[in-house]
């Protein structure tokens, strides 16, 4: 096998990948349906009600998994993929409801940064969106992982590159003037409820991350469409937009 190659072999009855395992994340099953289709040499494991799905698409070694909805348990889940698997990167698929108005359903958003929107310790001295006593508040995506994204052509609607914003909480009216800060003060572009809190499990951990976000709704409380279409569409959008990155990762590898 040549030197720096991805290397899988099993111990104790466990699939396990090192050197160059993608790890993709989605809160939905149906956010990885279009990765589970694709994924070749599948094995599937499971952990707490949790399915993790090894395998390879195009020939990189990636595990697929489901993190579940919100901060806590996205964040449980990727540690312990982590700890697992001892992946080379990380990208989060799925949905994301827009809050900057040049962003339409059916777009595409890869996150320059991402932050914690209801992390308020401000009565502190600290900023809106600062974790208290630790330096982590804006979580930038791995600039080489982003340059790659940002060469991604999706065949509906367009590419955008700009800040996610993670809480927990589903936002449909994003619009009010109680969450106008939103954009005025955190600059942000989508509102969605596990990126910031999984980059900052990657971020910790010291494994280089990327958000990719399919533009489901303009969290303005009304329904961008049929939640099962947008769900199989954001899927095959993130699964291409992946496999533009794996191809550009491995060019320059």
């Amino acid at each position: 096998m040549p030197s720096g190659s991805p290397t899988r072999y099993t111990h104790g009855g466990m699939i396990q990948t090192h050197g160059g395992t993608t790890l993709i994340l989605g809160a939905l099953d149906g956010e990885i349906a279009a990765f589970l289709e694709s994924l070749q040499a599948r094995v599937d494991q499971t952990w707490n009600g949790f399915s993790f799905h090894c395998g390879t698409l195009q020939g990189s070694d990636v595990v697929v998994s489901r993190s579940g909805v919100g901060k806590s348990l996205s964040a449980a889940v990727t540690q312990h993929l982590i700890d697992r698997y001892s992946p080379a990167r990380l990208l989060l698929t799925g949905l994301a409801g827009a809050i900057a108005p040049q962003l339409r359903v059916g777009d595409t958003l890869v996150a320059r940064d991402c932050l914690q929107y209801d992390l308020d310790a401000t009565a502190l001295g600290f900023k809106l969106g600062e974790i208290p006593y630790t330096p982590y508040r804006i979580l930038e995506s791995d600039p080489a992982l982003l340059t790659a994204a940002q060469g991604y052509r999706p065949l509906r609607g367009r590419l955008h590159s700009g800040r996610i914003l993670t809480g927990d909480r589903f936002l449909v009216c994003a619009g009010a003037q109680r969450y106008a800060y939103l954009r005025s003060e955190l600059l942000g572009d989508a509102v969605e409820m596990e990126g910031a809190s999984v980059a900052l499990v990657a971020r910790l951990n010291r494994v280089p991350f990327l958000i990719v976000r399919t533009i489901s709704d303009c969290a303005d409380g009304k329904p961008g469409g049929d939640l099962r279409a947008l769900l199989a569409d954001a899927s095959r959008n993130s699964l291409a937009c992946v496999q533009h990155v794996l191809a550009a990762v491995g060019a320059a590898a």
